[in-house]
């Protein structure tokens, strides 16, 4: 590990092995990049139709809710028209038929670490993939110049940051003042509001990545993406090939919103009347997970997350009150729970001096580059959870190992 380590204050199980993959599923892999990229332009077009009114205006201020006027402000302006984020990693489940997608990160961790696991590994004779370098010489040359700037909220990061691009590129956002620059944005939008010094210092046509675009790191869009009154633009904008493809991933989801429904009228697919129905679901009812959609400290890291079954009735219950009462400052979705499925990977055991078998569930990040408009896989991070383990995340009983392609 370098000398200053790649995470702040984290730790996880080590593994001599990389994650194997079929060529099938690395093709798979390949192509969801292309469909991804292809999805956040459809969601930027759909946004600022509707503020424009040439959509339904609910769209744009279900995703405006809860954010100050400046930045929704600057989300629309003329400069950021067409941008969306250039380096895409979704968040996929491996579950018993393919991949279940819960989340789309537009400023997403892990890429320094994966950089490095890729050239460690491949130096051991693993097949990674993206190869020994192609991550690391990705991410240099999406960023080839500028600052690197990171929220305290984001500090745990700081550390793979400092070793991709260099501690000097490396800059505080609490004190960092645009000056022309390009810059790579390494906090959420949340924070925005936050860092005076830095929002007072930005003027219209900064050079920043991802661009400032709240609604676009909203999880409510995996929601909207299967609501009936979107479906014709959905396949509009992604032909039915890659609507298809999404629907297959993307998770049953609803945003719980609420307004009342007519008498005749049920959610669909929850075929309840009204929210109240959903929160005195039973436990077999509940196979359930609530999110915060976005745009707060809780909707990053699995943290703001409840799933239906593994809690109680009463806290099921108000959990869904809350996100109800939370609906004009901070939406949240419920969506199917995707069921990862059961593998096993060996980690070193340090107390035994052993290789130890663990069956575990796995979330797969692949990390998309947008290189000439099109999205290229350059490496994939593998986070491998205890079975028991509802929610897959980083944490220090997992096992981290980048992916490769079997031969």
């Amino acid at each position: 590990m370098p000398e200053s380590g790649l995470f702040a204050g984290k730790s996880w199980r080590i593994s001599p092995l990389a994650f194997p993959l079929d060529s099938q599923t690395v093709d798979y892999l390949e192509k969801l990049g292309l469909r991804l990229h292809a999805f956040l332009k459809a969601a930027n077009l759909l946004y600022r139709k509707s503020w424009q009114g040439k959509a339904p205006a609910w769209i744009a201020e279900w995703l405006d809710h809860g954010k100050p006027r400046e930045l929704v402000e600057i989300a629309r302006s003329a400069e950021q028209k067409n941008l969306v984020p250039t380096l895409i990693r979704p968040d996929l489940i491996l579950a018993e038929n393919g991949f279940a997608l819960s989340e789309i990160d537009s400023v997403p961790g892990g890429v320094g670490l994966t950089s490095w696991l890729n050239e460690t590994y491949a130096a051991n004779g693993e097949a990674v993939i993206g190869g020994a370098t192609g991550m690391k010489d990705a991410a240099r040359a999406h960023f080839p110049e500028g600052s690197v700037v990171i929220s305290e909220e984001a500090a745990d990061y700081r550390p793979e940051m400092e070793w991709l691009y260099g501690v000097k590129r490396v800059k505080e956002a609490e004190d960092y003042q645009f000056n022309g620059e390009p810059v790579y944005r390494f906090f959420e939008c949340f924070d925005w509001p936050n860092l005076r010094t830095l929002t007072a210092s930005y003027a219209p046509g900064q050079k920043i990545d991802p661009p400032v675009k709240p609604f676009l790191e909203e999880k409510m869009w995996l929601a909207l993406f299967w609501l009936k009154p979107l479906q014709q633009f959905w396949r509009q904008e992604l032909g039915d090939r890659y609507y298809r493809d999404l629907q297959k991933i993307i998770p049953q989801g609803w945003v719980v919103e609420p307004t009342e429904l007519p008498p005749t009228a049920v959610l669909p697919g929850l075929e309840a009347h009204s929210w109240n129905e959903v929160a005195a679901f039973s436990q077999k009812e509940r196979e359930l997970v609530l999110k915060i959609s976005g745009f707060s400290p809780l909707a990053w890291g699995s943290r703001g997350v409840t799933v239906g079954f593994d809690v109680s009735a009463a806290d099921w219950k108000s959990a869904i009150e809350q996100a109800l009462r939370d609906f004009q400052k901070s939406p949240h979705i419920v969506q199917r729970f995707a069921k990862g499925k059961i593998v096993e990977h060996p980690y070193w055991d340090e107390k035994t001096q052993t290789l130890v078998a663990m069956p575990g569930r796995v979330r797969l990040c692949p990390y998309y580059f947008v290189e000439n408009d099109k999205a290229a896989l350059r490496g994939a991070l593998v986070t491998i959870t205890p079975a028991d383990k509802k929610i897959i995340h980083g944490m220090s009983d997992a096992i981290i190992v980048p992916a490769k392609e079997l031969a």
